[in-house]
């Protein structure tokens, strides 16, 4: 991962969950976990979307059957000629 914001944060996670199962949390930290965890499925999303939005899709032909949707967002974001 090059996200320097999930390498700070998923070893944290992995320490709480961790602790969680071999001797419990204590509530500051099921409150960390929990903003942690918040913090990782937003990361992950945000670049889940952005490869989503870098990606053309080819047909076995090698027709270009991007959707539509994503086409859009391509163009408004430059990073597309047509």
């Amino acid at each position: 991962m090059g996200d320097q914001v999930l390498k700070k944060i998923v070893p944290r996670i992995n320490e709480l969950a961790h602790k969680a199962k071999t001797e419990g949390l204590t509530e500051v930290e099921k409150v960390e976990r929990a903003e942690l965890r918040k913090k990782y499925v937003a990361r992950f999303r945000e670049n889940f979307k952005n490869q989503i939005e870098l990606m053309k899709v080819y047909d076995k032909k090698g027709k270009e059957v991007t959707p539509k949707k994503v086409r859009k967002i391509q163009r408004k974001k430059g990073l597309r000629d047509d």
